[in-house]
């Protein structure tokens, strides 16, 4: 199974808010998750990610997104 690190959807019209999933490549954006990492809300740049989790799913295979890659980097430098 392919899966993938990805940015998940969530809240208002013209107020989004993502959550930091582990998802089936072949599923829809907003679909099904296998895990749910953390949260990211980019009107105030708050992030919460378990690192200890995206790397386990990451050494397992896992492939990041570019925006993902970005955050976890971020969140690493915390």
């Amino acid at each position: 199974m392919a899966v993938k690190i990805r940015l998940r959807r969530a809240g208002a019209k013209k107020s989004p808010f993502y959550r930091i999933v582990v998802a089936d490549a072949r599923s829809p954006r907003d679909g099904r998750a296998v895990e749910e990492l953390g949260y990211y809300n980019p009107l105030t740049k708050d992030l919460k990610l378990d690192g200890e989790k995206a790397a386990t799913w990451i050494k397992n295979g896992a492939q990041p997104t570019e925006t993902v890659r970005a955050l976890i980097k971020k969140n690493a430098a915390k």
